[in-house]
């Protein structure tokens, strides 16, 4: 599960094809320049995630704004059209959506591919049965076997295949 949906979905979309690092620095940088300054009295917490809509708020286009804190720009577009399809309700993350339909959605976003609506589906909506057969750590934990050889074994895990994927990157 997570907290916050959208931030959720925001840092999957900003860790594809780079480091976990990296994704979580650009994450920061986002949240420092465009989310809610609160105050907690916890050190290191002053700032919200911005919602979809300070996303969509942004005057001009979104490349011009998270272009400058190293976000490229087709990631920036991907950011803003999840941004408006949640404000739209145009996809559901409640618990008591369908997955599978919520993931066609989120993969007619450019952008948005197999792996990352997956991992979606497993963080913001919590889906036991969500798989990543493409996913770094899944491959380095199973290395002998193909992204289809390791669908075709996942089948036995169902309905429970985020919890195998987890388990996978924990043996790492």
């Amino acid at each position: 599960g997570c907290f916050d949906p959208f931030e959720m979905s925001v840092r999957a979309v900003l860790g594809q094809q780079i480091t976990v690092k990296a994704a979580s620095t650009l994450a920061a940088r986002i949240v420092e320049t465009y989310g809610t300054t609160i105050q907690t009295g916890i050190d290191g917490l002053t700032h919200v995630f911005p919602t979809p809509e300070n996303i969509l708020a942004l005057d001009g286009p979104i490349e011009n704004h998270l272009g400058p804190l190293g976000v490229i720009a087709a990631r920036a577009k991907t950011i803003y059209e999840l941004a408006h399809a949640l404000q739209q309700g145009d996809i559901n993350f409640d618990l008591s959506a369908n997955p599978e339909e919520e993931i066609k959605k989120l993969m007619a976003i450019r952008g948005i591919g197999s792996w990352t609506a997956q991992y979606i589906a497993m963080r913001a909506m919590e889906w036991p049965d969500a798989f990543l057969e493409t996913d770094v750590g899944v491959k380095n934990a199973l290395p002998d076997y193909t992204s289809k050889e390791l669908l075709t074994i996942a089948e036995a895990w169902r309905p429970w295949r985020s919890y195998a994927t987890m388990n996978l990157w924990n043996t790492l």
